[in-house]
């Protein structure tokens, strides 16, 4: 059992820290959002994660998990301190490390004895040395430390799974007893563990995720190719997919990626090649094909409606993912705008993320559930491939619409389906 203690309560920190409590440790979660903290300590959670809201009540009341703003408090008696902040894109695609700064600093100023310190936010290589020195100028005391590169792998939506049965576990120090040390932490999840420098460690993570996106962004652009020479991109990935080089894994032909991690870490990644002198054709390529995927969308609906000016355009789903709230970097938050500014009336409905959506899409109409959403619709597009949305009464959404169209950006319909059922449809790819 060991004290750690975790700064950061967004989807990284609350759910590595809940985790960890979980497998017995006794962890304080830290965040400076006196709010946010606030909410935690009464047992709710300021995020949607499956499971995590009764993680986190099961391990406050056995008393291996709390929540402060105070950095003393915080710090007091913790061996190993992780920093899971968020790093937002910066203006030219950098990540932002300013709340980095503020954490490493904060636990210089703060420390009265040897801690391990551990970078789990997706940071630039090359961060764990900037940590150090952070530390090193703002100590107080001449206390020894160490730094440890632990990336995360967790995917919003099954988070908690991916932290209690993940792949492997990454672990990057110049101090071996120290990544030695914070592996301790994962022994009970009987996973691979890689213990290497602390650079690679960082290039670890930011590989994983671009190559990730590459394929999103590859399926894509084979799902282009296919809808002008009259193949099925479905039936292509899955054909692709039986090759276990290949597998079927992200080979999903749709609107593309978004959420916190994926559009943030490939920018990042290109502009960290691009400064040093590379030339990062591929990740531009990516990115570019992931942008084009909510404008072929929005070029559906309009060729299907003539022009979007004075139309009513209903989103099913708003979140970037299913089973989550986020909507950063969601495609529904694009495509809303390209509707709007050709003068479209736009509504919506997401089965979480109305309330993130009424802070984010204020010219967007929120509507009570699917039907309330198709009522009155020229066309439907499928943002988000919930389950609910799969289960849909279609007969009845098709009576109400004031025209029976859906371009489907996530293919969850078959094609011969709906037009049966007298839609006029239109997939991603799907060969016509």
């Amino acid at each position: 059992m060991g004290d750690i203690t975790v700064i950061g309560t967004g989807y990284v920190g609350l759910v590595t820290g809940t985790c960890f409590a979980d497998l017995g440790n006794h962890v304080t979660c830290l965040d400076i959002d006196e709010g946010k903290i606030r909410t935690l300590q009464q047992g709710d959670v300021p995020i949607y994660e499956p499971g995590l809201k009764e993680m986190v009540q099961r391990n406050m009341s056995a008393g291996r998990l709390c929540f402060t703003s105070d950095y003393e408090e915080g710090i007091a008696g913790a061996e190993i301190v992780f920093i899971a902040v968020g790093t937002p894109e910066g203006v030219d695609g950098e990540a932002d490390l300013r709340y980095v700064r503020m954490a490493a600093q904060s636990i210089a100023e703060t420390m009265d004895h040897p801690l391990v310190i551990v970078n789990k936010s997706t940071v630039p290589v090359g961060t764990g040395d900037w940590v150090a020195d952070i530390v090193h100028r703002y100590k107080q005391q001449d206390i020894p430390f160490s730094v440890v590169s632990n990336p995360e792998f967790l995917r919003e939506g099954s988070a908690i799974a991916d932290f209690l049965a993940p792949d492997r576990v990454v672990l990057g120090s110049l101090d071996r007893s120290a990544a030695e040390k914070v592996a301790q932490l994962y022994l009970p999840l009987r996973a691979p563990i890689v213990i290497t420098d602390l650079r690679t460690a960082e290039m670890i993570k930011y590989a994983a995720n671009a190559y990730l996106a590459s394929r999103i962004s590859f399926i894509n652009e084979i799902a282009n190719i296919c809808e002008a020479l009259g193949a099925d991109v479905k039936e292509v990935a899955a054909g692709m997919g039986y090759d276990k080089r290949i597998g079927h894994q992200f080979l999903d032909a749709g609107l593309g990626y978004g959420g916190s991690c994926f559009p943030k870490d490939v920018a990042a990644l290109a502009h960290m090649a691009a400064i040093h002198g590379q030339h990062p054709q591929l990740l531009r390529s990516v990115m570019e094909i992931n942008k084009h995927q909510r404008r072929l969308v929005v070029q559906k609906v309009r060729t299907l409606l003539g022009s979007l000016q004075d139309k009513t355009v209903g989103l099913l789903g708003l979140s970037f993912k299913p089973n989550t709230d986020d909507m950063r970097e969601s495609p529904a938050v694009e495509v809303a705008h390209m509707l709007l500014s050709e003068c479209a009336t736009v509504k919506a409905y997401d089965p979480v993320a109305m309330g993130a959506a009424a802070r984010t899409l204020r010219e967007v109409q929120l509507c009570n559930d699917p039907y309330d959403l198709a009522q009155g619709c020229d066309a439907l597009v499928i943002i988000t491939d919930w389950n609910e949305f799969k289960q849909l009464n279609l007969a009845r959404i098709r009576d109400i619409m004031r025209q029976p169209i859906i371009v489907d950006g996530r293919n969850i319909y078959e094609p011969e389906t709906m037009r049966a059922l007298g839609f006029t449809y239109r997939g991603i790819g799907r060969g016509y």
